[in-house]
């Protein structure tokens, strides 16, 4: 099968899943553009090439905020994407400070596809907190998520160039323009 084909067929599975969710921003935008821009940041600015992450990037928050299952993503992307997806969600039945601390533990023993995910989900989602921030966050919990963001990518470096020179362009930028330190 063309590999364009799966591409869209991922956007298309992904948007029925993520249909009736919204971004956290103040124009709650569709989630579906979310996942599409952390698969462009992977294509463009990380020049990956690899289906299976590209596929996996469209797919990341699907178990976590939706009713699929991993099963449903292997049955129709395949075990590898499914693995992807795996590694990169969290249990939702955990409190939010042990997931944040449990992704800060587990981004260095993650596999190359993740961890370039990992970067790029963080890139897209500081850029939303500069450009388009979430609903009510302080501008002292947009200072954490920054230093959060910082200790999560550091477990994840030195698997793409190009997407740790994208990260910390996008971080560096942030405290000036949210006006905080970090």
């Amino acid at each position: 099968m063309n590999k364009h084909v799966r591409l869209l067929r991922a956007i298309a599975f992904a948007a029925e899943k993520h249909k009736d969710q919204r971004r956290k921003d103040v124009k709650a935008s569709p989630y579906i553009n979310h996942l599409i821009a952390v698969a462009t940041v992977l294509a463009e600015e990380g020049k990956v090439t690899d289906e299976e992450l590209l596929l996996a990037a469209i797919l990341h928050d699907a178990v976590e905020d939706t009713e699929t299952s991993f099963a449903e993503i292997e049955e129709h992307f395949g075990k590898t994407v499914a693995g992807i997806v795996r590694e990169v969600t969290d249990d939702k039945t955990l409190k939010s400070e042990v997931r944040k601390r449990l992704q800060v533990e587990h981004a260095p023993h993650a596999s190359s596809r993740a961890k370039q995910l990992k970067i790029a989900d963080k890139i897209c989602n500081v850029r939303d907190i500069i450009h388009n921030p979430p609903s009510g966050w302080s501008l002292e919990r947009k200072q954490e998520y920054l230093l959060w963001t910082r200790r999560v990518v550091a477990g994840c470096r030195g698997v793409n160039e190009l997407l740790d020179k994208a990260f910390d362009e996008t971080i560096d930028a942030a405290p000036k323009q949210l006006g905080v330190t970090i």
